[in-house]
């Protein structure tokens, strides 16, 4: 996952990531630029998730948002 994938489709990632960890809370997905470890550390934490686990469902999140994306265009 990059910088650039996340920050394109925050707001329609942050929502797949609350219905999946119903735990999260807007603080906990609070994103800035240069952040992405501390962000993956405090869904970690909140979830008790390995840091690949997170790392995988975020992209798999960001393949179907844009597959989504595509489709509509």
């Amino acid at each position: 996952m990059n910088k650039l994938e996340l920050k394109g489709d925050w707001n329609i990632l942050k929502g797949h990531l609350k219905q999946k960890w119903a735990d999260l809370t807007d603080d906990d997905l609070v994103y800035s630029e240069g952040q992405q470890d501390e962000l993956l550390g405090r869904i970690q934490k909140r979830t008790g998730e390995t840091r690949e686990a997170v790392e995988s469902s975020i992209s798999d999140y960001l393949t179907a948002i844009r597959i989504a994306s595509d489709s509509t265009h």
